[in-house]
């Protein structure tokens, strides 16, 4: 079965800490140590060799950069204070895939059309050969799907051309509160300029994520978007009690997502899966039933298992020390598939989860 993640923060871990994703994991791990990295963003998740054992054919990948009144520290970099700040960060990590799937065009291809994506899946149905040294005797490109994770960098909605030119196809108008819209810690409606948004993001064709976005805001964007829509990283509240937040999906926004077609990706994040969990806790104390808790409360609410799928987050301020036991890497999602069959999740169900929701979804938005 094939592997896609949903929301994977490359250029953001190039760009902010150097990061090398050609390089395996247990080598980036071993130059980090001593590090401060791993203490501000955990051992890392992914690594080329780490997706071509884990069957990993595709990752949305996203273009980030956070408001200057949330900026960590000096360490962290992409921080704008105004929108053409944002602009300028985003189109530095457009840039850095652009180079990553020029320069390395066998191991990482950006994804922009119906026929860019049936080429890759072409390409992976013959597995990557692994050999016993753990090197990579013949692998397989992952496809690369671009997604703008906080919308500030649009400077004005009539940019939106330029972006989907450029190869976005997916936007996210909040992270924290956008000029656009309420978003995380940061509550509030959608603006005028973000019903301009969504409304030019819909005569373009681009996918709508609406993880991050305030409740208010994503209960206007289900009625005003006429195009296909998604939480690429998200969870369902009901599941965490006291964890109250408006980062999680309440039940009458996840029917909203099912009744318009959506997919919801699970997030990996053990704060996310287990109430009261915190940095420094142990992960054993989170498994991958956790995870599979969250995938199946969503099939149950559909009714069936085509509306759910995985948004990791990986290396986005989580890594190793955050996501449950029994995932080392990238390489482990694929671990899932017994335990949901152990639910009682079919063959087909379970390549719909892992992959195929997605598949499906792009082939919904790519022209």
């Amino acid at each position: 079965m094939l592997i896609v993640d949903a929301h994977e923060d490359l250029a953001w871990n190039t760009l902010t800490f150097g990061r090398d994703y050609l390089r395996p994991v247990a080598e980036t791990r071993r130059r980090e140590a001593g590090t401060q990295i791993p203490a501000l963003n955990d051992d890392t998740m992914i690594g080329w060799l780490e997706y071509q054992v884990g069957d990993v054919a595709l990752v949305f990948a996203t273009l980030f950069a956070s408001p200057l009144r949330h900026c960590a520290g000096a360490w962290d970099k992409l921080c704008y204070a105004d929108a053409q700040q944002a602009k300028r960060m985003c189109r530095e990590q457009l840039e850095f895939y652009m180079r990553l799937t020029d320069d390395h065009s066998d191991q990482f291809r950006l994804i922009q059309s119906a026929k860019e994506l049936e080429a890759l899946l072409s390409v992976w149905k013959t597995r990557p050969v692994i050999a016993e040294s753990g090197e990579v005797q013949k692998g397989n490109p992952v496809g690369l799907v671009l997604l703008m994770e906080g919308a500030d960098a649009v400077v004005d909605p009539g940019e939106l051309d330029e972006w989907w030119e450029g190869g976005l196809r997916l936007i996210g108008p909040a992270w924290s509160g956008t000029r656009y819209c309420g978003g995380w810690l940061e509550p509030g409606p959608l603006t005028g300029a973000g019903r301009a948004l969504l409304e030019r993001m819909g005569e373009l064709g681009f996918g709508l994520d609406l993880s991050h976005m305030d409740e208010q805001a994503a209960y206007e964007a289900l009625d005003l978007y006429n195009g296909a829509l998604i939480a690429s990283h998200s969870n369902a509240q009901a599941l965490l009690k006291g964890h109250e937040s408006n980062r999680h999906l309440p039940d009458p926004l996840i029917r909203g997502i099912l009744e318009r077609d959506g997919v919801i990706g699970v997030h990996f994040y053990n704060a996310f899966l287990k109430p009261g969990w915190r940095r420094g806790d142990g992960r054993e104390e989170v498994t991958l039933a956790h995870l599979v808790a969250q995938i199946d409360y969503i099939c149950q609410m559909a009714g069936d298992a085509h509306h759910v799928g995985l948004g990791s987050d990986f290396d986005g301020g989580l890594g190793l020390q955050s996501v449950p036991a029994g995932i080392d890497s990238v390489a482990d999602i694929k671990k899932l598939a017994p335990f949901l069959a152990e639910r009682g999740y079919s063959d087909d169900d379970c390549a719909a989860i892992l992959s195929g929701n997605w598949i499906t979804f792009l082939r919904r938005i790519l022209h």
